[in-house]
């Protein structure tokens, strides 16, 4: 959206709209922009989603850890009975296979439970629009 669109739905001018946006970027309340893209068509054919199970005291630092592995989008620190949620994608099986292996081989995770989506109704991890 442009500035100008900003602040028409704002309701506030364009120049309030430019400090406010830059004050939240330096804030850090922006982290940045980026083009939303259909993961298939630019050859990610497979989304996994794992759940971890990490030894006790050795959460945030498996976590850390999985966040670094390339394929992955997305770590979740969760309640119940898994410790942690990972979102990732794939151009095939066989990646997949090696992101799975690559989770049980990492020091203090004990166990994974791996799903495949087999179809994405919606993915969308933008802030909603409530204004």
């Amino acid at each position: 959206m442009s500035y100008r669109e900003i602040a028409k739905k704002t309701r506030i001018s364009v120049g309030t709209a430019l400090n406010r946006i830059r004050r939240m970027e330096k804030a850090g309340v922006i982290l940045g922009y980026s083009a939303r893209v259909d993961s298939e068509k630019v050859g990610y054919e497979l989304t996994g989603i794992a759940e971890i199970t990490v030894s006790k005291g050795k959460l945030i630092e498996m976590e850390q850890e999985i966040s670094k592995l390339p394929n992955t989008c997305a770590v979740y620190d969760v309640t119940g009975l898994t410790d942690a949620i990972v979102i990732a994608k794939f151009h095939n099986r066989e990646e997949l296979s090696k992101f799975t292996k690559t989770l049980l081989s990492l020091p203090f995770i004990n166990r994974t439970n791996t799903q495949v989506v087999l179809t994405t109704i919606k993915e969308d991890f933008r802030v909603p629009d409530h204004a």
